[in-house]
């Protein structure tokens, strides 16, 4: 058994984000500089996600959350369920590169 289920890019990039405390303004800004605006989230997936997330208990609201914005952080489970889809993402990219590169020929193939 799966000790997570498989994130969706736009959960990745979230929690990505939320490896250090942000409000959802800054995430969907990060999110949209670091892809040269190639990924962008939406406020309304955005919100819908955070939700998510704080029901699964893979964030919180951070302690410096004023009135007006909203700051979240990763939890510890939220790093682990984020570490664990990162090893799975590193995963499809080596296999992807081997693949690109040639080097699976001599593997069996079905």
């Amino acid at each position: 058994m799966k000790p997570f289920e498989p994130l969706t890019d736009s959960m990745f990039y979230i929690m990505a984000a939320f490896t250090e405390p942000r409000h959802g303004y800054a995430v969907m800004k990060l999110i949209e500089d670091t892809t040269a605006g190639d990924f962008t989230i939406g406020p309304a997936s955005l919100y819908t996600i955070i939700k998510k997330l704080m029901k699964e208990k893979f964030i919180r609201l951070h302690d410096i959350s004023d009135g007006r914005r909203k700051v979240y952080v990763l939890t510890e489970l939220g790093r682990n369920a984020l570490e664990w889809d990162l090893d799975r993402r590193k995963a499809m990219v080596h296999l992807a590169e081997k693949g690109l590169k040639g080097e699976m020929k001599n593997e069996e193939k079905d």
